[in-house]
Protein backbone atom coordinates (compact mmCIF):
# COMPACT_ATOMS: atom_id res chain seq x y z
CA UNK A 1 0.00 0.00 0.00
CA UNK A 2 0.90 3.64 -0.49
CA UNK A 3 1.80 5.62 2.90
CA UNK A 4 0.83 9.28 3.18
CA UNK A 5 1.99 10.18 -0.32
CA UNK A 6 -0.27 13.44 -1.30
CA UNK A 7 -1.83 14.29 -4.57
CA UNK A 8 -3.76 17.27 -5.79
CA UNK A 9 -4.39 15.59 -9.54
CA UNK A 10 -8.24 15.36 -8.92
CA UNK A 11 -9.90 14.74 -12.19
CA UNK A 12 -13.77 14.24 -11.21
CA UNK A 13 -15.71 15.13 -8.71
CA UNK A 14 -19.35 13.27 -8.99
CA UNK A 15 -21.61 13.18 -5.72
CA UNK A 16 -19.75 11.51 -2.91
CA UNK A 17 -17.17 10.19 -5.49
CA UNK A 18 -13.34 11.80 -6.70
CA UNK A 19 -11.33 10.53 -9.31
CA UNK A 20 -7.72 10.98 -8.76
CA UNK A 21 -5.10 10.79 -11.41
CA UNK A 22 -1.55 9.79 -11.67
CA UNK A 23 -1.81 7.77 -8.18
CA UNK A 24 0.62 4.68 -7.38
CA UNK A 25 0.87 1.80 -4.96
CA UNK A 26 -2.83 2.33 -3.84
CA UNK A 27 -5.09 -0.20 -2.52
CA UNK A 28 -9.11 -0.95 -2.71
CA UNK A 29 -10.36 -0.20 0.96
CA UNK A 30 -7.30 2.17 1.84
CA UNK A 31 -7.97 4.99 3.94
CA UNK A 32 -7.75 8.31 2.34
CA UNK A 33 -7.08 12.02 3.88
CA UNK A 34 -9.18 15.08 1.81
CA UNK A 35 -8.37 18.60 2.36
CA UNK A 36 -10.26 20.84 1.00
CA UNK A 37 -9.43 24.37 -0.25
CA UNK A 38 -10.51 25.83 3.25
CA UNK A 39 -7.80 23.73 4.69
CA UNK A 40 -10.88 21.77 6.32
CA UNK A 41 -10.20 17.82 6.01
CA UNK A 42 -12.82 15.17 5.35
CA UNK A 43 -12.03 11.02 5.03
CA UNK A 44 -12.36 8.77 2.24
CA UNK A 45 -11.79 5.06 1.28
CA UNK A 46 -10.54 3.79 -2.01
CA UNK A 47 -13.40 1.76 -3.92
CA UNK A 48 -11.18 1.05 -6.94
CA UNK A 49 -7.55 1.61 -8.13
CA UNK A 50 -6.06 0.82 -11.56
CA UNK A 51 -3.80 1.94 -14.31
CA UNK A 52 -2.55 5.05 -12.54
CA UNK A 53 -6.62 6.06 -11.27
CA UNK A 54 -8.08 6.02 -7.63
CA UNK A 55 -11.63 6.12 -7.56
CA UNK A 56 -12.52 7.52 -3.66
CA UNK A 57 -15.47 7.73 -2.03
CA UNK A 58 -15.88 10.35 0.97
CA UNK A 59 -17.43 9.93 3.49
CA UNK A 60 -19.22 13.69 4.33
CA UNK A 61 -19.74 14.01 0.86
CA UNK A 62 -17.85 16.12 -1.45
CA UNK A 63 -19.82 19.32 -1.08
CA UNK A 64 -17.56 22.55 -1.26
CA UNK A 65 -14.20 20.37 -3.09
CA UNK A 66 -12.88 21.36 -6.75
CA UNK A 67 -10.54 19.77 -8.35
CA UNK A 68 -7.82 22.84 -8.38
CA UNK A 69 -7.36 23.07 -4.74
CA UNK A 70 -8.40 20.06 -2.99
CA UNK A 71 -5.25 17.46 -2.02
CA UNK A 72 -5.41 13.80 -1.29
CA UNK A 73 -3.52 11.97 1.01
CA UNK A 74 -3.64 7.65 0.61
CA UNK A 75 -2.77 6.71 3.87
CA UNK A 76 -1.48 3.06 3.60
CA UNK A 77 -4.19 2.05 6.32
CA UNK A 78 -7.37 0.71 6.06
CA UNK A 79 -10.62 1.79 8.09
CA UNK A 80 -10.30 0.41 11.61
CA UNK A 81 -11.82 1.39 14.55
CA UNK A 82 -10.94 1.03 18.34
CA UNK A 83 -13.10 -1.46 20.65
CA UNK A 84 -13.13 -2.38 24.32
CA UNK A 85 -16.00 -3.57 26.23
CA UNK A 86 -16.51 0.11 27.27
CA UNK A 87 -18.98 0.33 23.75
CA UNK A 88 -21.63 -1.91 25.78
CA UNK A 89 -23.87 0.39 27.14
CA UNK A 90 -23.24 3.18 23.90
CA UNK A 91 -24.85 4.74 21.07
CA UNK A 92 -22.91 5.39 18.49
CA UNK A 93 -23.31 7.24 14.76
CA UNK A 94 -22.82 5.47 11.88
CA UNK A 95 -19.17 5.74 11.82
CA UNK A 96 -18.62 4.79 15.24
CA UNK A 97 -18.25 8.61 16.91
CA UNK A 98 -20.88 8.37 20.32
CA UNK A 99 -24.02 9.88 20.12
CA UNK A 100 -24.98 9.74 23.66
CA UNK A 101 -22.69 12.94 24.71
CA UNK A 102 -19.90 10.14 26.49
CA UNK A 103 -16.13 10.39 25.71
CA UNK A 104 -14.59 8.87 22.96
CA UNK A 105 -14.01 4.70 23.74
CA UNK A 106 -10.18 4.27 25.21
CA UNK A 107 -9.70 1.30 22.64
CA UNK A 108 -7.92 -1.91 23.96
CA UNK A 109 -7.45 -3.26 20.12
CA UNK A 110 -8.47 -1.68 16.48
CA UNK A 111 -9.65 -4.10 14.17
CA UNK A 112 -10.23 -3.82 10.41
CA UNK A 113 -14.23 -2.84 10.04
CA UNK A 114 -13.90 -5.05 6.42
CA UNK A 115 -13.49 -8.23 8.97
CA UNK A 116 -12.66 -11.60 7.47
CA UNK A 117 -14.51 -14.45 6.41
CA UNK A 118 -15.20 -17.66 8.94
CA UNK A 119 -12.75 -20.75 7.55
CA UNK A 120 -15.95 -23.21 6.74
CA UNK A 121 -14.47 -25.96 8.30
CA UNK A 122 -13.79 -23.95 11.40
CA UNK A 123 -17.68 -23.25 11.88
CA UNK A 124 -19.88 -25.30 14.66
CA UNK A 125 -23.31 -26.08 13.60
CA UNK A 126 -26.13 -23.57 14.95
CA UNK A 127 -28.20 -25.70 17.56
CA UNK A 128 -28.91 -23.47 20.70
CA UNK A 129 -32.22 -21.85 20.91
CA UNK A 130 -32.08 -18.02 21.60
CA UNK A 131 -35.42 -17.06 23.31
CA UNK A 132 -36.72 -13.62 21.41
CA UNK A 133 -40.24 -13.66 23.55
CA UNK A 134 -42.41 -13.58 20.86
CA UNK A 135 -44.81 -16.51 20.04
CA UNK A 136 -44.41 -17.03 16.63
CA UNK A 137 -40.75 -16.63 16.40
CA UNK A 138 -39.81 -19.02 19.20
CA UNK A 139 -42.87 -21.59 18.62
CA UNK A 140 -42.74 -21.75 15.13
CA UNK A 141 -39.88 -19.54 13.60
CA UNK A 142 -37.13 -20.27 16.59
CA UNK A 143 -34.12 -18.22 16.16
CA UNK A 144 -30.94 -20.63 17.00
CA UNK A 145 -27.95 -18.84 18.34
CA UNK A 146 -25.07 -18.32 15.45
CA UNK A 147 -28.09 -18.35 12.56
CA UNK A 148 -28.96 -15.64 9.95
CA UNK A 149 -32.50 -14.79 10.18
CA UNK A 150 -33.66 -12.03 8.09
CA UNK A 151 -37.44 -10.34 8.74
CA UNK A 152 -38.89 -9.30 5.73
CA UNK A 153 -41.51 -5.90 5.87
CA UNK A 154 -43.28 -3.28 4.09
CA UNK A 155 -43.12 0.62 4.22
CA UNK A 156 -45.60 1.53 7.43
CA UNK A 157 -45.55 -1.85 8.87
CA UNK A 158 -44.05 -1.49 12.61
CA UNK A 159 -40.94 -3.43 11.81
CA UNK A 160 -39.36 -1.04 13.83
CA UNK A 161 -41.51 -1.78 17.18
CA UNK A 162 -40.46 -5.39 16.39
CA UNK A 163 -36.71 -5.05 16.19
CA UNK A 164 -36.63 -2.99 19.06
CA UNK A 165 -38.91 -5.45 21.37
CA UNK A 166 -36.55 -8.17 19.96
CA UNK A 167 -33.53 -6.22 21.12
CA UNK A 168 -34.92 -5.43 24.58
CA UNK A 169 -36.20 -9.50 24.93
CA UNK A 170 -33.34 -11.37 23.20
CA UNK A 171 -31.30 -13.64 25.82
CA UNK A 172 -30.14 -17.29 25.93
CA UNK A 173 -31.93 -20.14 27.42
CA UNK A 174 -30.15 -20.10 30.69
CA UNK A 175 -29.98 -16.87 31.04
CA UNK A 176 -26.90 -16.75 33.12
CA UNK A 177 -24.38 -16.54 29.79
CA UNK A 178 -22.71 -13.22 28.48
CA UNK A 179 -25.41 -11.70 26.07
CA UNK A 180 -25.62 -8.45 24.39
CA UNK A 181 -27.29 -6.86 21.27
CA UNK A 182 -26.02 -4.74 18.87
CA UNK A 183 -27.84 -2.62 17.01
CA UNK A 184 -27.40 -0.61 13.22
CA UNK A 185 -30.11 1.32 12.14
CA UNK A 186 -29.11 2.25 8.06
CA UNK A 187 -30.77 5.50 6.66
CA UNK A 188 -33.63 6.36 9.23
CA UNK A 189 -35.35 9.20 10.08
CA UNK A 190 -34.88 11.17 12.36
CA UNK A 191 -38.08 10.17 13.94
CA UNK A 192 -36.92 6.76 14.10
CA UNK A 193 -33.41 6.98 15.85
CA UNK A 194 -34.88 9.21 18.68
CA UNK A 195 -38.08 6.15 19.26
CA UNK A 196 -35.36 3.81 19.18
CA UNK A 197 -32.94 5.81 21.80
CA UNK A 198 -35.72 6.51 23.82
CA UNK A 199 -37.03 2.96 24.03
CA UNK A 200 -33.74 1.45 24.94
CA UNK A 201 -32.80 4.18 27.53
CA UNK A 202 -36.56 3.93 28.99
CA UNK A 203 -36.00 0.26 29.68
CA UNK A 204 -32.89 -0.06 30.52
CA UNK A 205 -32.09 -2.26 27.69
CA UNK A 206 -29.13 -0.08 26.30
CA UNK A 207 -27.06 -2.09 29.27
CA UNK A 208 -26.73 -4.64 27.47
CA UNK A 209 -26.49 -3.18 23.86
CA UNK A 210 -24.24 -1.51 21.49
CA UNK A 211 -26.09 0.98 18.87
CA UNK A 212 -24.99 2.52 15.76
CA UNK A 213 -27.65 5.25 14.26
CA UNK A 214 -26.84 6.26 10.68
CA UNK A 215 -29.88 9.10 9.58
CA UNK A 216 -31.36 9.36 6.31
CA UNK A 217 -29.66 12.77 6.14
CA UNK A 218 -26.13 11.47 6.67
CA UNK A 219 -23.69 10.65 4.00
CA UNK A 220 -25.09 7.80 1.72
CA UNK A 221 -21.09 6.09 1.63
CA UNK A 222 -21.63 6.43 5.45
CA UNK A 223 -24.44 3.73 5.47
CA UNK A 224 -22.02 1.44 3.60
CA UNK A 225 -19.93 1.34 6.40
CA UNK A 226 -22.34 1.20 9.25
CA UNK A 227 -22.91 -3.04 9.37
CA UNK A 228 -19.22 -3.20 8.77
CA UNK A 229 -18.52 -1.18 12.32
CA UNK A 230 -21.32 -3.18 13.98
CA UNK A 231 -20.27 -6.63 13.00
CA UNK A 232 -16.68 -5.73 13.55
CA UNK A 233 -17.81 -5.22 17.29
CA UNK A 234 -19.86 -8.16 17.57
CA UNK A 235 -17.25 -10.27 16.03
CA UNK A 236 -14.88 -8.58 18.95
CA UNK A 237 -17.38 -8.97 21.56
CA UNK A 238 -17.96 -12.79 20.51
CA UNK A 239 -14.58 -14.03 19.65
CA UNK A 240 -12.38 -12.00 21.89
CA UNK A 241 -14.80 -11.19 24.76
CA UNK A 242 -16.67 -14.53 24.86
CA UNK A 243 -20.57 -12.65 24.65
CA UNK A 244 -23.30 -14.24 22.55
CA UNK A 245 -24.00 -11.31 20.47
CA UNK A 246 -27.29 -10.67 18.40
CA UNK A 247 -26.79 -8.18 15.95
CA UNK A 248 -30.09 -6.65 13.99
CA UNK A 249 -29.34 -4.63 10.63
CA UNK A 250 -32.47 -2.08 10.08
CA UNK A 251 -32.93 -1.61 6.95
CA UNK A 252 -31.01 -3.52 4.58
CA UNK A 253 -33.27 -1.89 1.82
CA UNK A 254 -32.02 1.29 2.72
CA UNK A 255 -28.71 0.07 2.65
CA UNK A 256 -28.55 -1.76 -1.26
CA UNK A 257 -30.34 1.81 -2.25
CA UNK A 258 -26.96 3.60 -1.35
CA UNK A 259 -24.72 0.80 -3.15
CA UNK A 260 -27.20 1.80 -6.15
CA UNK A 261 -26.39 5.63 -5.72
CA UNK A 262 -22.67 4.84 -4.95
CA UNK A 263 -22.70 2.77 -8.45
CA UNK A 264 -24.23 5.18 -10.44
CA UNK A 265 -21.56 7.45 -9.27
CA UNK A 266 -18.91 5.08 -10.29
CA UNK A 267 -21.04 5.10 -13.72
CA UNK A 268 -20.87 1.37 -13.54
CA UNK A 269 -23.45 -0.83 -15.53
CA UNK A 270 -26.27 -1.20 -13.47
CA UNK A 271 -27.75 -4.81 -13.34
CA UNK A 272 -31.59 -6.36 -12.09
CA UNK A 273 -33.48 -3.08 -11.13
CA UNK A 274 -30.26 -0.47 -11.26
CA UNK A 275 -28.81 -2.42 -8.32
CA UNK A 276 -25.27 -2.97 -8.98
CA UNK A 277 -23.94 -6.66 -10.60
CA UNK A 278 -22.12 -7.35 -7.06
CA UNK A 279 -25.26 -7.01 -4.45
CA UNK A 280 -25.48 -10.63 -4.58
CA UNK A 281 -21.78 -11.10 -2.72
CA UNK A 282 -22.19 -7.58 -0.78
CA UNK A 283 -24.90 -8.51 1.06
CA UNK A 284 -23.35 -12.07 1.42
CA UNK A 285 -20.15 -10.85 2.77
CA UNK A 286 -22.13 -9.20 5.49
CA UNK A 287 -24.45 -12.10 6.10
CA UNK A 288 -21.69 -14.49 6.33
CA UNK A 289 -20.20 -12.80 9.44
CA UNK A 290 -23.23 -14.52 11.76
CA UNK A 291 -22.22 -18.16 13.10
CA UNK A 292 -20.09 -20.34 15.40
CA UNK A 293 -15.82 -20.88 15.63
CA UNK A 294 -15.08 -24.29 17.32
CA UNK A 295 -12.82 -23.47 20.24
CA UNK A 296 -14.21 -19.94 21.00
CA UNK A 297 -17.00 -19.80 23.50
CA UNK A 298 -18.94 -16.91 21.89
CA UNK A 299 -21.39 -16.83 18.80
CA UNK A 300 -22.96 -14.30 16.35
CA UNK A 301 -26.72 -14.74 15.24
CA UNK A 302 -27.75 -11.94 13.39
CA UNK A 303 -31.62 -10.60 12.39
CA UNK A 304 -31.26 -8.02 9.15
CA UNK A 305 -34.46 -6.40 8.76
CA UNK A 306 -35.29 -5.35 4.96
CA UNK A 307 -38.83 -3.65 3.72
CA UNK A 308 -39.61 -4.92 0.49
CA UNK A 309 -40.81 -2.50 -1.74
CA UNK A 310 -45.15 -2.65 -2.60
CA UNK A 311 -44.50 -5.66 -0.91
CA UNK A 312 -42.34 -7.47 -3.51
CA UNK A 313 -41.02 -10.38 -2.26
CA UNK A 314 -39.17 -10.95 -5.37
CA UNK A 315 -37.48 -7.50 -5.46
CA UNK A 316 -33.99 -8.37 -5.82
CA UNK A 317 -33.08 -7.47 -1.90
CA UNK A 318 -35.77 -9.78 -0.12
CA UNK A 319 -34.97 -12.14 -3.33
CA UNK A 320 -30.94 -12.50 -2.46
CA UNK A 321 -31.24 -12.27 0.99
CA UNK A 322 -33.30 -14.92 0.92
CA UNK A 323 -30.83 -17.00 -1.30
CA UNK A 324 -27.82 -16.45 1.62
CA UNK A 325 -29.77 -16.56 4.69
CA UNK A 326 -31.59 -19.28 6.87
CA UNK A 327 -35.36 -18.18 5.93
CA UNK A 328 -37.10 -15.24 6.86
CA UNK A 329 -40.00 -13.99 9.49
CA UNK A 330 -42.98 -12.47 7.24
CA UNK A 331 -44.51 -9.18 8.68
CA UNK A 332 -47.69 -8.72 6.64
CA UNK A 333 -50.09 -5.65 6.10
CA UNK A 334 -53.12 -7.85 6.22
CA UNK A 335 -52.58 -8.46 9.96
CA UNK A 336 -51.37 -4.97 10.87
CA UNK A 337 -54.65 -4.09 9.34
CA UNK A 338 -56.81 -5.95 11.94
CA UNK A 339 -54.43 -4.37 14.31
CA UNK A 340 -52.89 -7.33 15.35
CA UNK A 341 -49.20 -6.54 16.32
CA UNK A 342 -46.88 -8.10 15.86
CA UNK A 343 -48.24 -8.63 12.48
CA UNK A 344 -46.36 -11.76 11.70
CA UNK A 345 -47.55 -14.17 9.35
CA UNK A 346 -46.19 -17.96 10.47
CA UNK A 347 -47.57 -19.05 6.98
CA UNK A 348 -44.84 -17.87 4.59
CA UNK A 349 -42.33 -17.61 7.63
CA UNK A 350 -39.62 -20.14 7.99
CA UNK A 351 -36.72 -20.82 9.90
CA UNK A 352 -34.36 -23.53 8.26
CA UNK A 353 -32.79 -24.17 11.75
CA UNK A 354 -35.31 -24.18 13.88
CA UNK A 355 -35.62 -28.17 14.20
CA UNK A 356 -31.63 -28.04 15.11
CA UNK A 357 -32.59 -25.64 18.42
CA UNK A 358 -35.68 -27.15 19.87
CA UNK A 359 -36.72 -30.44 21.45
CA UNK A 360 -35.54 -31.51 24.75
CA UNK A 361 -33.36 -30.19 26.55
CA UNK A 362 -33.56 -26.84 24.63
CA UNK A 363 -36.85 -25.99 24.87
CA UNK A 364 -39.01 -28.40 25.28
CA UNK A 365 -39.98 -32.31 23.91
CA UNK A 366 -43.32 -31.63 22.70
CA UNK A 367 -42.20 -27.65 20.60
CA UNK A 368 -41.73 -29.87 17.10
CA UNK A 369 -45.06 -31.06 17.35
CA UNK A 370 -46.99 -28.72 18.57
CA UNK A 371 -45.59 -25.76 16.23
CA UNK A 372 -46.45 -28.22 13.75
CA UNK A 373 -49.45 -28.93 14.04
CA UNK A 374 -50.70 -25.16 15.00
CA UNK A 375 -49.43 -24.35 11.41
CA UNK A 376 -51.37 -27.19 9.87
CA UNK A 377 -54.44 -25.95 11.45
CA UNK A 378 -53.86 -22.05 10.77
CA UNK A 379 -52.96 -23.25 7.24
CA UNK A 380 -56.83 -24.95 6.81
CA UNK A 381 -58.11 -21.94 8.72
CA UNK A 382 -57.15 -19.32 6.30
CA UNK A 383 -57.73 -21.46 3.34
CA UNK A 384 -61.70 -21.58 4.58
CA UNK A 385 -61.54 -17.77 4.65
CA UNK A 386 -61.25 -18.22 0.77
CA UNK A 387 -63.81 -20.85 0.35
CA UNK A 388 -66.47 -18.67 2.67
CA UNK A 389 -65.92 -15.62 0.55
CA UNK A 390 -67.33 -17.39 -2.49
CA UNK A 391 -69.95 -20.22 -0.70
CA UNK A 392 -70.56 -18.17 2.74
CA UNK A 393 -70.35 -19.80 6.15
CA UNK A 394 -73.56 -21.51 6.09
CA UNK A 395 -72.38 -24.33 3.60
CA UNK A 396 -69.43 -24.99 5.34
CA UNK A 397 -68.88 -28.31 7.85
CA UNK A 398 -69.18 -28.70 11.09
CA UNK A 399 -65.58 -29.37 11.41
CA UNK A 400 -65.27 -26.33 8.71
CA UNK A 401 -66.45 -23.88 11.49
CA UNK A 402 -64.34 -25.52 14.05
CA UNK A 403 -60.93 -24.68 11.98
CA UNK A 404 -62.25 -21.70 10.59
CA UNK A 405 -63.02 -20.37 14.66
CA UNK A 406 -59.27 -22.20 15.47
CA UNK A 407 -57.63 -19.48 12.88
CA UNK A 408 -59.74 -16.60 14.21
CA UNK A 409 -58.26 -17.43 18.17
CA UNK A 410 -55.02 -18.00 17.10
CA UNK A 411 -54.57 -14.60 15.54
CA UNK A 412 -56.19 -12.90 18.14
CA UNK A 413 -54.49 -14.91 20.95
CA UNK A 414 -51.43 -16.53 20.05
CA UNK A 415 -49.96 -13.94 17.01
CA UNK A 416 -51.26 -10.83 18.96
CA UNK A 417 -49.13 -9.68 21.74
CA UNK A 418 -48.07 -6.64 23.76
CA UNK A 419 -45.33 -4.35 22.50
CA UNK A 420 -43.94 -4.91 25.96
CA UNK A 421 -45.19 -8.43 26.51
CA UNK A 422 -42.21 -11.18 26.94
CA UNK A 423 -43.32 -14.76 26.57
CA UNK A 424 -40.91 -17.81 27.74
CA UNK A 425 -41.14 -20.58 24.99
CA UNK A 426 -43.23 -22.55 28.42
CA UNK A 427 -45.60 -19.66 27.98
CA UNK A 428 -46.35 -19.82 24.12
CA UNK A 429 -46.67 -23.43 24.31
CA UNK A 430 -49.25 -23.76 26.71
CA UNK A 431 -50.72 -20.98 24.74
CA UNK A 432 -50.64 -23.47 21.93
CA UNK A 433 -51.98 -26.34 23.61
CA UNK A 434 -55.16 -23.90 24.66
CA UNK A 435 -56.23 -23.38 20.88
CA UNK A 436 -55.16 -26.80 20.06
CA UNK A 437 -57.70 -28.61 22.87
CA UNK A 438 -60.53 -26.30 20.92
CA UNK A 439 -60.14 -29.32 18.25
CA UNK A 440 -61.13 -32.97 18.88
CA UNK A 441 -58.32 -35.27 19.70
CA UNK A 442 -58.45 -37.18 16.80
CA UNK A 443 -57.40 -34.02 14.19
CA UNK A 444 -54.16 -33.57 16.27
CA UNK A 445 -52.05 -36.08 13.96
CA UNK A 446 -49.17 -34.47 14.23
CA UNK A 447 -48.74 -34.81 17.69
CA UNK A 448 -47.15 -38.13 19.20
CA UNK A 449 -49.69 -39.71 21.59
CA UNK A 450 -46.86 -39.21 24.58
CA UNK A 451 -47.13 -35.40 24.39
CA UNK A 452 -51.29 -36.01 23.93
CA UNK A 453 -51.47 -38.19 27.04
CA UNK A 454 -49.39 -35.50 29.08
CA UNK A 455 -50.89 -32.45 27.39
CA UNK A 456 -54.17 -32.51 25.76
CA UNK A 457 -56.86 -32.12 28.18
CA UNK A 458 -60.30 -33.95 27.44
Amino acid sequence: MSKNVEYNTIKEIAGPIVVVEGVEGVSYGELVQITAGDGKKRTGQVLDARSGTAIVQVFEGSSGLDTKNTRVKFTGETMKIGLSEEVVGRIFNGLGKPLDKNPDIIPEKELDVNGLAINPSAREFPEEFIQTGISTIDTMNTLVRGQKLPIFSESGLPHNQLAAQIARQARTRSGKEKFAVVFAAMGITFEEAKFFMNDFERTGAIENMVAFINLADDPTIERIITPRIALTTAEYLAYEKGMHVLVILTDMTNYCEALREISAARSEIPGRRGYPGYTYTDLANLYERAGKIEGKPGSVTQIPILTMPQGDISHPVPDLTGYITEGQIVVVKDLHEKAIYPPVNPLPSLSRLMNEGIGKGKTRDDHSGVANQLYAAFAEGVDLRDLVAVVGEDALSDRDRLYLKFSERFENEFIRQGADEDRSIEDSLEIGWKLLNTLPREELKKISEKHLDTYYEK
